[in-house]
């Protein structure tokens, strides 16, 4: 089909919609987000694959900024350049990717890191990485490695949120409530440690921990701890918890932000309840998920 052709079928009346010189829409509506990743993928050609928002998007995570951008990942030798949406990085590290509804996407590990260096926001990539995180669909040693391999361009809030991650700290609402418990001046809990009876039974994980009174901290974030489908079993924890002489402090991750005195003042008075009793028989550990 010739050009002329073909411009006169993308005209504004016309049957088709050109989304990037030289990729065509066989239709002339709004492109879907799948019709904007494969003509992402057509425009880089050869060797191509999604990565960041995209990717992460395809791999299943849902807390994601908003992005109608296509991050496409391409061999080094290969010489695209970006267009419209289709946002090209060309590496020298290119990783094996997957597979995904028949689209080659980059490993998630690799997508975070990509989305991580062009976003701004702090919360934003502590949200979308602690969402891998805590379902279990890549490993912070996974997030380390390709922040340590990549450009160090972009890498500050990256890497502040995979230090965190480290030292156990698993959502966005936790990462906030570190600040805040260290103005506490109480000496420094666990993060995300299992807590168990004198029988060796588990009580549940909790977000931070005072073992030496017994004294956890519990932020009631509405994504991961009172969604319907885990509301029931947060109970039974708290429950469980509280029969076994555990204080328990619930806060919300709008008092962080909001109340940070109050917070305060409330882990104060709690530790100093805690510390004057006998303490009751359980001990914590870290908290491994399980392979």
């Amino acid at each position: 089909m010739s050009h002329s052709m073909i411009s006169r079928l993308c005209r504004p009346s016309g049957p088709w919609r050109r989304l990037i010189p030289g990729v065509v829409l066989l239709s002339n509506g709004t492109p879907t987000r799948s019709e904007l990743n494969l003509a992402a993928l057509a425009h880089a050609g050869e060797g191509a694959m999604l990565t960041g928002i995209a990717a992460a998007r395809l791999h299943g995570l849902r807390r994601l900024p908003a992005d109608n951008r296509v991050h496409v990942l391409l061999p080094h030798s290969r010489r695209v350049a970006t267009r419209g949406f289709a946002v090209i990085e060309r590496t020298i590290y290119p990783p094996d990717p997957a597979v995904i509804d028949g689209v080659p996407v980059a490993p998630l590990a690799r997508a975070l890191i990509d989305a991580a260096h062009r976003m701004e926001r702090l919360d934003d990539i502590r949200a979308m990485i602690a969402e891998a995180v805590q379902r279990g669909l890549c490993e912070p040693a996974d997030l380390r490695k390709e922040l340590e391999q990549g450009t160090t361009i972009g890498s500050a809030l990256p890497r502040r949120v995979i230090s965190e991650m480290e030292r156990g700290i698993r959502s966005a609402a936790e990462a906030w409530a570190v600040p805040v418990v260290r103005r506490a001046k109480l000496p420094a809990p666990q993060w995300n440690v299992e807590i168990r009876d004198a029988n060796g039974k588990s009580l549940g994980i909790t977000d931070a921990y005072w073992e030496e009174v017994a004294l956890a901290l519990e932020v009631d974030s509405l994504d991961w701890h009172l969604n319907p489908e885990g509301y029931e079993r947060t109970m039974r924890k708290h429950t469980a918890m509280a029969a076994a002489g555990i204080l328990v402090v619930h806060i919300l991750p709008k008092q962080l932000r909001n109340d940070p005195l109050g917070v305060i003042r409330a882990l104060r008075a709690a530790y100093q309840q805690a510390a004057g009793r006998p303490p009751p028989p359980v001990h914590a550990r870290p908290w491994r998920r399980a392979a």
